[in-house]
């Protein structure tokens, strides 16, 4: 799939099929993550990959709102320092490589953040200096996904050159 292909067709998807995910894909999410861009190329995020059952009904609990993990194949623990102003941002940034490419090989995804923090620390040994921002989930869909996403239109979020002037592409130099 062309990567354009692949954004506009990726959805977040919260229920997952038994069918185990390859080695070699799980990897090559990891190595996506690894691949995105970082502030000052700092590259603090760590990852805590999860696939053991049990683990990942650990996941679920420390959560607030992903109880859905524990259904998932694996799921990627984002760790980031919290002391670099743009830690959350680099977070997003190797998320959405890891989600590309997973959907690249028919694996869907979804993400929480509503984190038990001292909970999630004790459980997955996360030392003090890093904070778990976000969990994803992956495995394959239990049905085959058909559909297309439901974005309002461009011109109700983009502006050329100034917020309020609105997007047209007639009007593109």
């Amino acid at each position: 799939m062309d990567t354009y292909k692949v954004i506009m067709s990726k959805l977040d998807i919260r229920q997952f099929d038994s069918k185990k995910v390859a080695a070699e894909v799980k990897s090559r999410v990891l190595e996506a993550a690894r691949a995105s861009g970082t502030g000052n190329n700092k590259q603090e995020w760590r990852f805590i990959l999860v696939q053991e059952k049990e683990m990942l009904k650990r996941l679920a609990e420390d959560s607030t709102s992903g109880g859905w993990v524990a259904g998932a194949n694996f799921a990627v623990v984002v760790l980031s320092d919290p002391t670099l102003s743009f830690h959350l941002i680099d977070a997003g940034r190797a998320v959405q490589n890891m989600e590309l490419a997973a959907w690249d090989h028919g694996v869907i995804s979804g993400i929480y953040t509503g984190i038990k923090d001292e909970k999630m620390r004790k459980d997955f040994a996360i030392p003090n200096t890093l904070k778990p921002v976000v969990v994803v989930g992956f495995g394959y869909p239990v049905k085959r996904i058909i559909g297309k996403k439901n974005r309002m239109p461009l011109p109700e979020l983009a502006f050329i050159d100034k917020y309020g002037n609105k997007f047209d592409p007639k009007k593109l130099s």
